[in-house]
């Protein structure tokens, strides 16, 4: 029983024995493990920061290379850009030089036209002159045997004119004789020498001839005023008499007012952000200073100013002034102006019945109402000249509707945004070509200044339009300063005639009165003295419209009784 129990318990001590010896070897070989996964972790570790420095290495290298090749298009972009500014800079001085060739071949045509009709007209001359030299060399051979069958008789002839030469020579003598010394008693009894008294005579003479000339020239002048002034005044006159337009004052400034002078701190903003935001959205310049409840805006674009203008009184009436409100609010009423432009150049051709302009022709026309020139509104003027270019054209017979569409964009090419150094008239004339206008409105959109020959009709149409609506009182505007210089300059040149006393000025320079000494200018003389006073007017003087010159010559007779 013992000895079973002592088996037994060796049993369990070896079994435990065992368990250990087991237990430890798997903890040994779970450490081996472990240590390997530690040292594979390490290793895997190594190799991807390895990896992931190679990978930085990439990229800084391809960052680079983008740098580079961002660099190099940068620089390609450049000179793309110069090389487009060249080209474009060589192709207007070639479109100019084309241009100025063009004119020169119409030119030498037209020179090579007359010199060609000048040359037929003399071989035609010519052909006539060889017919009347045939003529006369026939009547010369007949006056030729005449001449030897009577240079007989004449030689026979000759002999008695040589004896009656000889009387006559005497009796020329004597008789010359007789006249010296009639000449020396007429002297001695009318105390004038012969040159004293023909020197008087012929200044008689000339103050006859100059009075009778005065008198000619004054019924050849009312001759021609009874049969051309009267179609003139009625085609003239009537288009001016049935046309009306309202004046305008050309300004470079808006005035926003305020509600109070608060508002001003929020317009300038903190250290000035709001004003500086306002100012680059708009295009404009805000002029913030002393005067009550009032804002300035001054830039030279009236239709820039307008949209700021409207802008800022938004911006007051909402409150909330900063930059992105600010930008939100200028984009707004460019949008509305826009809009606006169209309305308004709509509205325009409505008012004039004309049909199938091209909408950006439109918007233009729409920009001529926020632009002046010399005081005078643009759209008015450009409505007034197509009016006037209209009844004139109907006066005259050609189309009226095509007369108004080249008198309403006549002027078209001083609202274009695009800076040019072409005069205003041949951009419009550019304008309407792109946009396939007529070929005469073209003409005379490009005409009505003289910058280009006028090949069309109405184009003189249009050019007296222009002068008559820029011309007429009331128009346009000069400044003071121009006003009475001008008035002076008028007086100062009247009054520098001989027998001028005085001069007065009317109806804003149209018109001058001339009082004259009566002593020294007589009444044939005034005639002549206003042509030459409006003659020299016309030469030294630039005016808008016409000047009268009234000359007054007045008698007094006084006499004292005692």
């Amino acid at each position: 029983m013992d000895g079973i129990v002592t088996t037994v318990l060796l049993l369990v001590v070896a079994f435990g024995l065992g368990i250990g010896v087991q237990r430890w070897l798997l903890r040994k070989e779970a450490n081996a493990i472990l240590e390997e996964a530690r040292q594979a972790a390490a290793r895997h570790r190594v190799q991807a920061e390895e990896e992931a420095q190679l990978h930085r290495n990439k990229i800084t290298e391809s960052r680079a290379a983008l740098d580079t090749e961002r660099k190099a298009f940068k620089l390609e972009q450049e000179d793309t850009r110069r090389n487009l500014r060249r080209r474009r800079q060589r192709v207007e001085v070639r479109e100019r030089k084309n241009h100025s060739r063009t004119q020169k071949l119409k030119r030498r045509s037209t020179a090579l036209f007359k010199a060609t009709a000048a040359l037929e007209a003399l071989q035609k001359e010519a052909a006539q002159v060889n017919r009347v030299a045939e003529l006369l060399r026939a009547n010369a051979d007949t006056l030729l045997q005449e001449a030897t069958t009577q240079r007989s008789t004449l030689a026979d002839q000759e002999a008695d004119l040589a004896s009656r030469r000889e009387a006559v020579e005497a009796s020329q003598t004597a008789l010359q004789a007789q006249i010296e010394q009639q000449i020396r008693r007429l002297e001695e009894i009318g105390g004038l020498t012969a040159e004293t008294a023909r020197e008087a005579l012929k200044a008689e003479l000339i103050d006859v001839a100059k009075l009778r000339a005065s008198a000619h020239i004054k019924r050849i002048e009312a001759e021609a005023r009874r049969t051309a002034r009267q179609a003139a005044q009625k085609v003239v006159l009537t288009a001016i008499q049935r046309t009306a337009a309202s004046e305008s004052v050309e300004r470079t400034v808006s005035v926003v007012h305020l509600e109070s002078d608060e508002y001003k701190g929020r317009i300038i903003g903190r250290e000035g952000r709001n004003i500086r935001a306002f100012e680059a959205a708009s295009g404009t310049e805000v002029i913030v200073d002393d005067t009550p409840g009032a804002v300035v805006l001054s830039c030279f674009d009236p239709v820039r100013r307008e949209i700021a203008r409207r802008a800022m009184q938004s911006l007051v009436q909402d409150g909330c002034i900063h930059p992105t409100n600010i930008e939100k609010f200028v984009n707004a009423s460019a949008k509305t102006m826009e809009e606006e432009l169209m309305e308004v150049g709509e509205r325009a051709l409505i008012d004039l019945n004309i049909h199938g302009i091209h909408s950006e022709l439109i918007r233009l026309v729409g920009r001529m109402k926020f632009r002046s020139s010399y005081g005078q509104n643009l759209l008015a003027h450009s409505v007034e000249t197509a009016r006037i270019a209209s009844l004139i054209a109907v006066e005259v017979g050609l189309d009226p509707t095509l007369a108004r569409r080249a008198g309403l964009l006549h002027d078209i090419g001083k609202v274009v945004t695009d800076a040019s150094d072409q005069p205003h008239a041949l951009v419009g004339a550019k304008l309407c070509k792109r946009y396939r206008e007529d070929p005469a409105v073209c003409n005379a959109v490009g005409a009505h200044h003289d910058e280009i020959e006028m090949t069309a009709l109405i184009s003189p149409i249009v050019q007296a339009a222009d002068a008559i609506s820029g011309a007429r009182p009331g128009a346009r505007r000069a400044t003071l300063e121009e006003y009475i210089r001008r008035l002076e300059q008028l007086e100062d040149l009247a009054a520098s005639f001989e027998g001028v006393e005085r001069v007065f000025a009317f109806q804003a320079g149209r018109e001058i009165r001339v009082m004259v000494d009566q002593n020294r200018v007589a009444d044939a003389r005034a005639q002549e003295l206003a042509r030459d006073i409006s003659q020299r007017i016309e030469d030294e003087m630039r005016y808008p419209g016409q000047i009268k010159v009234t000359v007054i010559r007045e008698l007094r007779a006084t006499a004292v009784a005692r």
